[in-house]
């Protein structure tokens, strides 16, 4: 499906596990765990070469849970920063939620946290912003705070789309052709 956008440079946010690199039941616990999605690391290249701005916002409730500390997911996106910057792109931040579903906490997804704290940060127009994600938690977000929710097919996406047929959201394979339609 090729949907064209506002040919403003939107910021745009991704969710990480799934969509940028692949998603385990068993939570990544490592960077040498943390393995890209074929064509994910050139699609933020592209995306940042085309002067859009690049978010990352993802939960990250391995550490709340115990499984890894925050020094290893400092490692993660450290790994995550020098691919994209390898390929000539930049993610300009990471925002991460650290809370187990328990702490019922403002910042994990599907509330929109996350979103609002990147927005504050770097005066983002969230009703202007383009958000990726592969879970119904993701696209939820992105409705509460009024952004263009996109659906990709890797990680959690196919479930998701399974799970909700009714879901109106332009929908890719993969972070790569969700890419390609942005920039089309």
């Amino acid at each position: 499906m090729i949907h064209s956008y506002n040919p403003v440079k939107s910021d745009i946010i991704l969710d990480r596990d799934g969509v940028i690199n692949i998603d385990s039941d068993e939570y990544v616990k490592s960077s040498d765990e943390w393995i890209p999605i074929d064509g994910s690391i050139n699609a933020i290249a592209a995306l940042h070469k085309a002067g859009h701005r690049v978010f990352v916002a993802t939960n990250q409730s391995g550490i709340g849970r115990g499984y890894f500390s925050l020094n290893t997911l400092t490692s993660m996106h450290d790994k995550l920063h020098q691919l994209v910057n390898k390929e000539g792109g930049f993610i300009t931040d990471i925002a991460f939620c650290p809370h187990s579903p328990d702490d019922e906490c403002a910042c994990r997804k599907p509330k929109p946290g996350l979103l609002t704290e990147l927005s504050s940060k770097h005066n983002i127009q969230l009703n202007n912003t383009i958000v990726v994600g592969d879970s119904l938690r993701d696209l939820e977000a992105a409705f509460d705070v009024d952004a263009k929710a996109i659906l990709v097919l890797t990680g959690k996406g196919k479930k998701t789309q399974q799970s909700n047929p009714n879901l109106n959201v332009p929908t890719f394979e993969n972070l790569y052709d969700a890419a390609q339609a942005i920039l089309a």
